[in-house]
């Protein structure tokens, strides 16, 4: 018999071994992306603190208007943008890019494309 295999817990997996490298510092903070089924949610995380800078993600109600009519992957590119609006805000340019265990397409690119247009460096 042939068992199910969880694929958020491959996800978690993948990003428990990438996190063992990548971390977060004062001067390069972690753009962390997480993604639900129906939202998307992005961070900004200095990992030598263990803070969260900023954050932005599709639930706010002060993006309602701005994701009103859009699908899930421009969305995503909203969010990229935001999230790099509120870094540059704080005076963060350079990010670490982590994609939490996600595979490099869809929706985890469009954040990271968003956040690149709107000035993020990484």
């Amino acid at each position: 018999m042939f068992s199910k295999i969880d694929k958020n817990q491959e996800r978690q997996r993948r990003h428990a071994r990438v996190r063992k490298q990548l971390a977060g510092t004062a001067e390069r903070p972690r753009l962390v992306v997480y993604r639900s089924l129906s939202n998307i949610y992005a961070q900004i995380i200095d990992d030598s603190k263990g803070v969260t800078i900023v954050s932005a993600n599709t639930v706010e109600k002060s993006l309602a208007s701005a994701l009103k009519g859009k699908n899930k992957t421009e969305q995503a590119y909203v969010i990229g943008e935001t999230i790099a609006k509120r870094a540059l805000d704080k005076k963060i340019t350079q990010v670490v890019f982590d994609r939490g265990g996600y595979l490099y397409t869809g929706r985890v690119k469009n954040v990271s494309d968003g956040a690149r247009a709107a000035g993020l460096k990484f």
